[in-house]
Parts: structure tokens; C-alpha cells; sequence
């Protein structure tokens, strides 16, 4: 099952930015509690949109140029990227429906 890629400040622009896929970026940290409810949701996502939407997850304690760069301040925060350009954003825990809907508006 393919799982989240792991994002770095160091690789965002190559994994992101310059995708030719849609991507959803999860940025969580290990404390923070809703990010735990939604990082389950994060993966399945990742092989349900195998092929179709790159996932991946940015550690905003270990990463903070990329975080600062999208003006994270709180978590988590999920960012729908296409073409390099945020196109949606979903912060705080929500349900994996609603996440589905906002990828399938992304997805040709």
C-alpha cells in the first residue's frame, strides 16, 4: 500500500511544486493531537488516489522554511497544490469525505 511521501524543506519544490499530479500536502507535528486523527486518513488517501494525487506529509517542527513559506500556523493544515499553486486548503481535522471532495475537484 503506498503510503504519504515525506516531505522536507530540501525536497518540497521537486515533490511539489513541480509535479505534473495534484498533491496534498498534510503539515502536522508529532504533538499535536488532530494531526494523529487525520495522519490515518492521510494514508488511505495516499493509495486511494495511487496514480491519480501525490501525497505527502511536512514535519512543520523539522521543516520550517517550507511552513513559513505557506504561512502554516496551525495545525494540521492540509494544502491541495496543482501545477504548483495551492488551489485548496483544509485546516483542522475533518472528515475523510470531505477530503475525497475536495481531491475529486482536482483530479480531471
Amino acid at each position: 500500500m503506498p503510503k504519504a511521501i515525506e516531505l522536507t524543506d530540501q525536497n518540497f519544490a521537486t515533490e511539489v511544486e513541480n509535479s505534473s499530479t495534484p498533491v496534498l500536502v498534510d503539515f502536522w507535528a508529532e504533538w499535536c493531537g488532530p494531526c494523529r486523527m487525520v495522519g490515518p486518513i492521510v494514508e488511505e488517501l495516499a493509495g486511494e488516489y495511487e496514480g491519480k494525487v501525490k501525497v505527502g506529509k511536512v514535519d512543520v517542527d523539522t521543516n520550517p522554511q517550507v511552513s513559513i513559506k505557506y504561512g502554516i500556523r496551525s495545525i494540521p493544515t492540509l494544502l491541495i497544490f496543482k501545477d504548483g499553486q495551492v488551489v485548496d486548503q483544509v485546516i483542522g481535522a475533518v472528515p475523510k469525505a470531505m477530503l475525497k471532495r475536495q481531491l475529486d475537484a482536482q483530479v480531471e
